[in-house]
């Protein structure tokens, strides 16, 4: 090996030795210290700093200082043109209800009314809708069993309208629970109700011999 090529050897070694240590300095300061209270620095900012209001933030564009409109009169969001109003309401008309859901009753959709009836009714009427669901052995008022003659007798846009409207102690549930889940519980209500008071009769003819 020649003196010049040895040179050269001991120079890149002492290069990388000088690049490792400045990583491990970068990488000592790196870990101490405590968070700063400076505003981070944004190489590539993107979207994170757009101009924007926000809700119920003030402006000085409009004469009322507010940057949120009121929609103009007559305008209609996208999605909320709810035509059929007994579909969106449960009433016939004025004040006289749906006698039965405006929805075909079928097996996905009493599967859906009975998963949705399982989350938002469950806790306060119960797994059977007797009114004895785990909200009241915590103190909350007891609600009507389903299985009363009155609630039986009650038409399906009745029960639609306290479930968006709520009655009494109970809430609306307009904001949980969209329409089409609504009609899918009243469904499954009513099959909850007629499985308490179900005779033969309401048995298939294929399917009595196994209950003898």
């Amino acid at each position: 090996m020649t003196a010049e090529s040895m040179r050269s050897k001991v120079t890149l070694v002492n290069g990388l030795r000088g690049l490792m240590m400045v990583a491990a300095v970068a990488l000592l300061f790196g870990c101490q210290g405590s968070p700063s209270s400076k505003p981070p620095i944004h190489l590539n900012p993107n979207m994170d700093d757009q101009e924007k209001y926000q809700p119920y933030e003030a402006s000085k564009f409009f004469a009322d200082g507010a940057a949120m409109r009121i929609p103009p009169a007559g305008t209609i969001a996208r999605g909320e043109l709810h035509e059929d109003v007994p579909y969106y309401t449960g009433f016939l008309r004025d004040t006289i209800y749906l006698e039965a859901a405006p929805v075909a009753v079928t097996m996905p959709e009493l599967q859906r009314g009975q998963e949705r009836f399982k989350i938002y009714c469950s806790p306060c009427h119960g797994r059977t809708g007797d009114g004895r669901g785990i909200m009241i052995t915590r103190g909350y008022p007891p609600p009507p069993s389903y299985h009363d003659d009155r609630l039986r007798g009650e038409p399906d846009g009745y029960i639609f309208n306290v479930i968006t409207n709520g009655i009494r102690n109970m809430p609306s549930y307009r904001h949980q629970i969209p329409v089409d889940d609504r009609w899918a519980i009243v469904l499954y209500l009513r099959a909850l109700q007629r499985s308490h008071h179900a005779t033969l009769d309401d048995v298939p003819v294929e399917r009595r011999a196994s209950l003898k």
